[in-house]
């Protein structure tokens, strides 16, 4: 599965919402050296209930707006 997504890096909470038929994947860790990928990476997992080696970013490593694939 994939998904498009928006991330909210320095984050006060860490969760993922539902939003005008879009996910939101707030993060508490910044948006320097793929910190905030990797937070995004384990939100996503816990959030699908798999482990975070079978969630891949596919696209926008440096943009707010990302690509991820469920495996």
């Amino acid at each position: 599965m994939k998904l498009s997504l928006r991330v909210k890096p320095r984050a006060k909470v860490e969760k993922v919402e539902e939003k005008d038929g879009g996910l939101i994947v707030f993060v508490k860790a910044e948006a320097k050296e793929g910190k905030a990928n990797k937070a995004v990476t384990k939100a996503l997992a816990e959030h699908f209930g798999v482990t975070p080696s079978r969630v891949r970013l596919i696209s926008g490593a440096r943009s707010k707006t990302k690509l991820f694939e469920i495996l």
